[in-house]
């Protein structure tokens, strides 16, 4: 069985951090996801240098990684508690004047990491920087690309992004799995163009036996200021060859407590 988790983090800017990083955690332990895709994974620019890096896979475009990093912090805790899982850190962008924002991969397998740039723009101080996290790695016995990602709205530039992101896949020639925040409810533009891509992919949460949730964001969050809908805009698209058992999204308040301003979603073949 292989397990996987997407989750917009949302990290180090909610209330109640460090119980949210916990309650994460104990989640992490207690499902023992084979593959992570994380999104909104941050650092204090201002904060002091890591000293050593545990299982890291850096990419030369990215900053120093720092004491705080969020996804550094969980590698940590998960190795002290006998879960070892490889990493990597994609950066996007400065976040709310503070942070350096980008998406992260945590890995049960050892992973070969790069990025994509999907932003025509390549300017830490302009939020529509942005790039996809590509690892190279091994789920069950299947190689396959693993990508995190947060693209854009799909008037803010969603169609350019994506096509970049694809383009790069279709090159690889290898499975893929795509995890991330896509700004793109389901049923609208980006999802059908998604649907509609050469990669011939699918969506968990519809080809999924069993399917647990409908939506990953409620009303008026960042970025999505004024709404008053549930959407559904955190995905897992495959076209691995496996028959997906169960689709499930988690972080609700249901399955796992509320850790983020966007639930997460796992998935299980």
């Amino acid at each position: 069985m292989t397990k996987v988790l997407t989750l917009n983090t949302h990290s180090w800017m909610e209330e109640n951090g460090q119980q949210k990083f916990q309650d994460l955690l104990d989640a992490i332990l207690a499902e023992n996801y084979d593959l992570i895709c994380l999104q909104e994974v941050n650092q204090e620019i201002t904060s002091d240098l890591a000293n050593y890096m545990i299982h890291y896979a850096g990419l030369e475009d990215a900053p120093a990684i720092h004491q705080d990093h969020f996804a550094l912090k969980l590698v940590e805790a998960l190795d002290e508690a006998g879960q070892v899982y490889y990493w990597s850190w994609a950066y996007n962008h400065i976040g709310y004047d503070r942070y350096n924002e980008g998406v992260a991969i945590l890995s049960k397998n050892p992973i070969e990491a790069s990025s994509v740039l999907v932003s025509d723009v390549d300017n830490e101080y302009d939020y529509h920087t942005r790039r996809a996290l590509v690892v190279r790695t091994l789920l069950g016995d299947q190689e396959v690309l693993a990508v995190s990602t947060h693209l854009s709205w799909w008037d803010k530039g969603f169609k350019r992004e994506w096509s970049k992101l694809e383009k790069a896949l279709l090159a690889q020639d290898l499975p893929v799995l795509i995890m991330g925040d896509f700004n793109n409810p389901q049923g609208n533009e980006g999802y059908q163009l998604v649907l509609a891509s050469p990669l011939k992919l699918r969506d968990s949460h519809v080809n999924a036996s069993q399917v647990i949730g409908d939506h990953t964001i409620k009303a008026d969050i960042d970025g999505w200021e004024g709404n008053e809908h549930n959407f559904k805009v955190d995905y897992a698209f495959t076209n691995l060859p496996v028959a997906i058992q169960r689709s499930r999204v988690v972080f609700d308040g249901q399955h796992y407590p509320v850790v983020s301003d966007h639930f997460g979603l796992d998935v299980t073949w």
